[in-house]
């Protein structure tokens, strides 16, 4: 099967998301998958150009060695508000040309606007095209006032979808509040690779490498650092409590990273807030191993988080860890409150949380909770499903071309 994926953010440095595990094990299983991406990063290059030329990365494998994804990134213009209105004409012509130089048999969409353009021509080509939600996309965007135009696109790229995903009940939910058809919707869930994130690890070497002793409690967080992920509040309360045995270790890179830094140099927290920056997903694992009680101290009223579930979730509790999380209505939906996730009200709340966890002795517990309900989530079955829809499409507009 040839597959098209389209969406509006980094495949390289972003992720892995849902998007680049299935596309890795599609890859795998003999599908041919390309992917047009955007480089929404563009401003952080140190190379300054005010126009980006085409270019494809081949054989790219994000998640699973031997995998051969192709990464086609089309120009832009890099001037802001122009970026977004210049990938309407570059992206629509290499949406274009795939379908004509690719053929592909089905068309995936991520984003919002090469989604809509996605969808428009596959219409016109008659091919299916599925519609993936894994995030409410427009509330990401930066400029508030554009998040209603963002939303009227989401909503008709909806209605003109053949298929659409939604990765968690509360999402799902709100796609169809948005437009999609109930009929035609249907909930695909996160995964997790069972036997990568194993809590035999120890963690002993991530440990020893950054100096954290056996006595010492380690919390963690691991992902893009937005400013709501709540992590400048965990850092505070960290300085303002006096057991110095209590660490925060931080794997990840974004907007937040420069602030926490900053809290670190203030309160002199060197040897307790530990700021690694971005690491291989491989070593991701051992980190966590290396941790007592992991983190999603969000922002509980930030509508970005409201719907969604990160996938990391599954991936500290594949590692038998228990989870402190902010009440955000996606988490509590899919994991309830007894499955090694306990809540706070709110991400200042967290660190205290954690240490009652320590302190009565539930770790072992909640963590032995966690690892069983991650397990009937691996990606090989997340990914036979999606396969399966994949062909189900493919299919169904196959029989509406014959009849």
């Amino acid at each position: 099967m040839k597959i098209l994926i389209v969406q509006e953010s980094d495949w390289l440095k972003r992720g892995p998301h849902q998007q680049h595990h299935l596309a890795d094990r599609l890859s795998l299983r003999g599908h041919q998958v390309q992917v047009i991406d955007y480089d929404i990063l563009w401003r952080e290059h140190d190379r300054r150009e005010l126009y980006s030329r085409g270019r494809v990365f081949d054989n790219i494998c994000k998640v699973h060695h031997g995998a051969k994804v192709t990464v086609i990134r089309p120009g832009i213009i890099k001037v802001p508000v122009l970026d977004y209105l210049s990938l309407i004409f570059t992206h629509r012509k290499e949406i274009e040309r795939q379908i004509k130089a690719f053929s592909p048999d089905v068309i995936i969409g991520f984003g919002i606007l090469n989604g809509y353009l996605a969808v428009k021509a596959a219409r016109r080509n008659n091919i299916p095209f599925i519609y993936y939600w894994i995030d409410v996309l427009h509330r990401l965007i930066p400029f508030k006032p554009l998040h209603p135009i963002a939303k009227m696109v989401e909503s008709k790229a909806l209605k003109e979808a053949d298929r659409i995903l939604a990765i968690n009940d509360k999402l799902k939910d709100y796609v169809i509040e948005t437009g999609a058809s109930p009929e035609h919707t249907q909930v695909v869930r996160a995964g997790i690779d069972i036997e990568l994130f194993n809590p035999s690890d120890d963690g002993d070497n991530v440990r020893k490498q950054y100096g954290l002793k056996k006595d010492d409690i380690v919390l963690f967080f691991m992902g893009w650092l937005y400013h709501f992920s709540g992590l400048k509040e965990v850092a505070q309360q960290l300085a303002e409590t006096r057991n110095h045995r209590l660490k925060l270790l931080i794997v990840g890179e974004g907007d937040a990273y420069d602030e926490l830094e900053r809290i670190q140099d203030k309160y002199n927290l060197q040897d307790r807030l530990i700021l690694t920056g971005k690491k291989p997903y491989q070593e991701i694992p051992a980190f966590i191993a290396a941790s007592d009680v992991c983190l999603l101290p969000a922002y509980p009223t930030e509508r970005i988080m409201q719907d969604i579930v990160p996938i990391k979730i599954y991936e500290y509790m594949a590692m038998a860890k228990p989870v402190v999380s902010t009440e955000l209505p996606g988490v509590i939906g899919e994991f309830g409150k007894d499955n090694g996730v306990v809540y706070v009200s709110k991400p200042e709340d967290a660190v205290g949380k954690a240490i009652g966890l320590i302190q009565n002795g539930s770790l072992k517990e909640l963590g032995a909770k966690a690892r069983s309900f991650a397990e009937r989530y691996s990606w090989e079955s997340i990914t036979d499903e999606f396969e399966e829809i994949l062909e189900q499409v493919v299919k169904e507009k196959e029989n509406e071309r014959i009849s």
